[in-house]
């Protein structure tokens, strides 16, 4: 095991992995940008380094400044949480040349999987559904063609990103130029590459993704399937498992789909496969997010098993202990908390926050950054916390949840709390019969009455 590591990353995701460290007692080494030298992350860490000026392009995503604080402090290994360089290919070649253990996949099988063409021409080799759609990158007049072929409504996705970027459906032929172009700009800004491919739009649709583990070795285990419907601009703000919208069997058909491509495309480390499930529990593979999720304690709830500390022993080398499917119990329910207002379609709301009180009690799972005088930056991702709940079955957990949000005191900027009450309050959410058309249908009725 590694005797000390770099932590790449800022906000909760980088106190979440500096307390895993400590579990492990391995020495924590954080960086910060001039924003950030306040911050929890710099406090709890046993070194930090400042790595540059507020604007992530000069800061966290300034590879030869993290390579140097890793190189300089004497780290073994670098974890690189979630966003910024995890998912950066030149990053992860960066740490090798330097012999400094990327706590992820090789820089191969990133770069392949982060071609969502090529990852969707390995998965179709290793029987792994997919969405009917362009196999390569296409050209305007292509995109015609293919849609014409396939029917409206289509999707346009960056070809070398996700998170919603470079991404825009289309319902018809009238609009398809226009948001071509918006897409591929939206795609060249976010990922420096215009390269956009059609699929056909499944809807209505639920969002799952199968979280997965792979050792150097050969072994893979499946942690079960997380629901993810529940979004805003292709952003999830509230992700649950197990899904009630899957089946046992349809479990049973992802979960050996996933580890059937794991042991394909030789993964490692953590990662995970989303798909589109239709109304009839067909289900499709729509790109693999090689690293760590922001949703990730959902799965350690009904698991118990710490992926975190599971990263970091793959990366040394260790095998898994277990492999297989992993045995799960329970139900639990993760909220997104941002500071976004969601009467003002979601606008950032950074400011300083006057109170913060977490809530407390059985179940309850609150990992987060912030406290009372802490300044929210304008210049980084909105989220300020998750709060993850467990207990034995589904209505349970939606209750305690409810108890959670309502103790949860957070003053001094907007925040999506009040719209998660009424999102777990709905009829919809609680039947369990909701898409990812959940919010675009029933936003602004929940965002007026979360006022």
């Amino acid at each position: 095991m590694f005797s000390r590591v770099l932590v790449a990353n800022r906000g909760e995701i980088a106190v979440r992995v500096i307390r895993a460290l400590h579990e492990l007692e391995i020495e924590a080494v954080a960086i910060y940008s001039t924003a950030d030298k306040d911050s929890m992350h710099v406090r709890l860490a046993d070194r930090a380094v400042a790595v540059g000026p507020a604007p992530a392009s000069q800061s966290y995503l300034n590879i030869p400044s993290v390579i140097a604080a890793a190189a300089t402090t004497g780290c073994e290994a670098i974890h690189p949480g979630y966003g910024f360089l995890s998912e950066n290919p030149a990053f992860v070649a960066a740490c090798e040349d330097n012999s400094i253990v990327f706590v992820g996949p090789t820089a191969d099988v990133m770069a392949r999987m982060g071609d969502k063409v090529q990852a969707k021409a390995e998965l179709a080799r290793a029987d792994v559904p997919l969405v009917p759609g362009s196999d390569h990158a296409v050209e305007l007049a292509e995109a015609h063609e293919l849609a014409a072929e396939l029917g409206y409504p289509i999707l346009l996705k960056a070809a070398a990103g996700g998170g919603g970027k470079g991404m825009r459906i289309v319902d018809g032929e009238d609009e398809l130029e226009g948001d071509f172009r918006t897409a591929a700009a939206e795609a060249d800004a976010a990922f420096g590459d215009a390269s956009l491919y059609v699929e056909k739009l499944v809807r209505p649709a639920r969002h799952v993704e199968v979280q997965v583990l792979a050792d150097a070795h050969g072994g893979v285990l499946t942690l079960g399937e997380r629901e993810c419907s529940i979004q805003r601009r292709h952003q999830k703000l509230i992700e649950e498992s197990p899904s009630p919208g899957v089946t046992p069997e349809t479990r049973d058909a992802m979960e050996a789909a996933v580890a059937r491509a794991a042991k394909m495309i030789g993964y490692r480390n953590a990662g995970t496969f989303e798909f589109l499930l239709g109304p009839d529990q067909s289900f499709y593979f729509i790109e693999l997010n090689a690293r760590l999720q922001v949703e990730h304690p959902v799965t350690e709830l009904v698991t118990g098993i710490d992926l975190v500390r599971e990263q970091l022993r793959i990366a040394s080398g260790e095998h898994l202990a277990v492999t297989g499917r992993a045995e799960r119990s329970g139900h639990a329910i993760e909220i997104r908390i941002n500071a976004e207002d969601p009467t003002r379609d979601f606008a950032p709301a950074p400011g300083l926050i006057t109170g913060f009180r977490p809530p407390l009690g059985p179940g309850i799972r609150l990992d987060t950054f912030v406290e009372a005088g802490y300044t929210v930056p304008p210049f980084y991702d909105s989220l300020l916390g998750k709060l993850a709940v467990w207990d034995e079955d589904r209505a349970a957990a939606i209750s305690r949840s409810l108890r959670a949000l309502g103790e949860l005191s957070l003053t001094g900027v907007a925040t999506t709390q009040e719209l998660s009450i009424q999102i777990l309050r709905s009829e919809q959410f609680a039947s369990g019969r909701y898409s990812t058309s959940f919010l675009e249908d029933s936003g602004n009725r929940l965002a007026v009455a979360a006022e």
